[in-house]
This record gives C-alpha cells, sequence and structure tokens, in this order.
C-alpha cells in the first residue's frame, strides 16, 4: 500500500495535435475579419468600421472609402445616374507598362477610372456630383478623369443644379505627361464659365488631396469641406522640407491646419458630412428663389414688393 502510494507516476505531458489538425483549425478562422486601425492601432471588426462609416470607433481616424462606398452614404438611397460609365483611359504616349497598370487597377478596384461621375439627389435637393476613388491609380488625374470632371461641370451648367466634388488624388498621372497636366486648366475654365453663369459648388477634400487636383478645380469651390486631418497641398511635405531646409509644423497641410489659415471652409466629420451638405444645398436653394423672386418683381416693375 505505502509502495503505491509513494510509487513515482509517470508525468503526463499535454501533447500537440497533428500539424494537419491544426492546418484545419488555422483555415476555420475567418480571414478579413479584423483589421487594424492605422493611427491607434486599436483592433477592430471590419463589419463594425463599415457600419460606423469606415470612422475607428476609438480615435476617430477617417479610413479612406472608395467611389462606390462614398455613392451609397451620400446620395438619396445610395442611387446615381451615372455619366460616362464607358469612358476609359488609353495609353496615348505608349508608356511603358501603362496598358497593363490601367488593367491591374481595374480588377483591383472594380472601377474604370479614378472618378465616378452622374446625378442624384441629397435631401431631395438634385445635384451633379463627381467622387473620386484613391483605390484606382492612387486617384491620379489623368485624361479622362479630367474629361469626366469637365463634362459633369458642362452638364450641371445646362441643368442649373449644383455641383458637388469629392476629391482625393495623389495628383497628375506623370504617365499621360503634359495630357495629364492640361487637365488642370480644362476643369479650371470650366468651372470658371460654370461660375459666370451663377452655378453653385460645393468641394469635398478628402484624404489625401494633393498634386494637380489641389491646384485645379478642388480648391476653387464657392464652400470648400474637408474631412479630418485630410492631408491638403500641392507637393508632398518630405519634397517640400527638403526644399526649404527647414522642419514644418506637425499639423502641417491638415485640414486642421488649412481651415486655420484660412484656405477651406470647414472640417466635417464623415457622419455629419451629409447632413451639412444638405443644409448647404437647403440654404442655396431659398437663397436662389428668393432672387429670383426679386428679379421678377423688378422685371415686372414692382419695386415696392421687394423693399
Amino acid at each position: 500500500m505505502f509502495r503505491e502510494i509513494f510509487q513515482k507516476k509517470p508525468k503526463k505531458y499535454a501533447t500537440l495535435p497533428p500539424s494537419d489538425v491544426r492546418e484545419k483549425s488555422k483555415r476555420e478562422i475567418p480571414e478579413g475579419l479584423t483589421g487594424k486601425c492605422k493611427k491607434c492601432n486599436a483592433i477592430l471588426f471590419n463589419k463594425e468600421l463599415e457600419k460606423n462609416l469606415k470612422v475607428c470607433v476609438t480615435c476617430g481616424y477617417h479610413f479612406a472609402m472608395n467611389a462606390r462606398e462614398r455613392v451609397q452614404f451620400t446620395l438619396d438611397e445610395g442611387r446615381l445616374f451615372e455619366y460616362d460609365s464607358d469612358m476609359i483611359s488609353e495609353d496615348p504616349l505608349e508608356f511603358d507598362g501603362y496598358t497593363e497598370k490601367l488593367q491591374r487597377e481595374t480588377k483591383k478596384s472594380g472601377l474604370s477610372e479614378a472618378v465616378i461621375t452622374g446625378e442624384g439627389t441629397i435631401g431631395g435637393v438634385p445635384v451633379v456630383i463627381a467622387i473620386m476613388s484613391f483605390d484606382f491609380f492612387t486617384g491620379s488625374m489623368g485624361s479622362v478623369v479630367g474629361e469626366k470632371i469637365t463634362r459633369a461641370i458642362e452638364k450641371t451648367t445646362q441643368k442649373k443644379y449644383p455641383l458637388i466634388v469629392f476629391s482625393t488624388a495623389s495628383g497628375a498621372r506623370m504617365q499621360e505627361s503634359i495630357l495629364s497636366l492640361m487637365q488642370m486648366a480644362k476643369t479650371s475654365a470650366a468651372i470658371a464659365r460654370f461660375s459666370e453663369q451663377g452655378g453653385f459648388y460645393i468641394s469635398v477634400l478628402t484624404n489625401p488631396t494633393l498634386g494637380g487636383v489641389t491646384a485645379s478645380f478642388a480648391s476653387l469651390g464657392d464652400i470648400i469641406l474637408a474631412e479630418p486631418e485630410t492631408i491638403i497641398g500641392f507637393a508632398g511635405r518630405i519634397v517640400i522640407e527638403q526644399t526649404m531646409r527647414q522642419k514644418l509644423p506637425q499639423q502641417f497641410q491638415t485640414a486642421e491646419f488649412n481651415l486655420q489659415h484660412g484656405q477651406i471652409d470647414k472640417v466635417v466629420h464623415r457622419k455629419d458630412m451629409k447632413s451639412t451638405l444638405i443644409k448647404i444645398l437647403q440654404i442655396h436653394k431659398i437663397d436662389t428663389s428668393f432672387i429670383n423672386n426679386m428679379i421678377e418683381e423688378v422685371a415686372r416693375g414692382n419695386a415696392s414688393a421687394i423693399r
């Protein structure tokens, strides 16, 4: 009896399951379930992130939103009557590898170009809208981007609708060289004609908005809004620091910095963007109606009615 009590018993060690069982267990964990915030490193469930309009619930960081997602979020019922959906970029300069890269970008993003344009309603107000998408060629502006935006501006000039452009871009597309840079002048001239005819233009800057897009139509809005911490500028921070040979402020080129220096009108959180646009459009609609009534009364010679 005592011998049984004090006799050494063999230790039992936990054994790992066979490698094939472990691999099977790994495969059962769904991929793409979570992601990490680029700013605070919080672990986020992707479905919850999408419900929160792709804004981190921990720190408020605004993740990139592609053009189709913005259509769903911005327009009433997510409905857009799209313009020029069949326009695609070609390779006019026969730039090495450009055609293949365009094909890869189309497959990756599901878009035919870095902008979609069309018309819809926001808060019941009809608008013409252009929405750039950073996930196609980093939102760079080539001939097709410039042409689609210019056509949208000309269409809204005819219809006398307000114009809204959501911008995001790395700049002009170098594979198209001067043909790309020409779009800066073309879009700016179209905006000028639109403005001369009394058009109303809201420009919304999203992260990042740089280069030729910033230096043309993105900065020409009657009202310029931006999402929080959006980087806005022409050249990048590193290029500027190396050129000036001095350190720039930490907040340099952010939406908040640009607001402080009078370059934009308001920084708007994504969850408030649609309601802000609705308020602006409604105010503009009332003001326009009031002015039109005044003009009609003057034309009738009834000056006392407008005193």
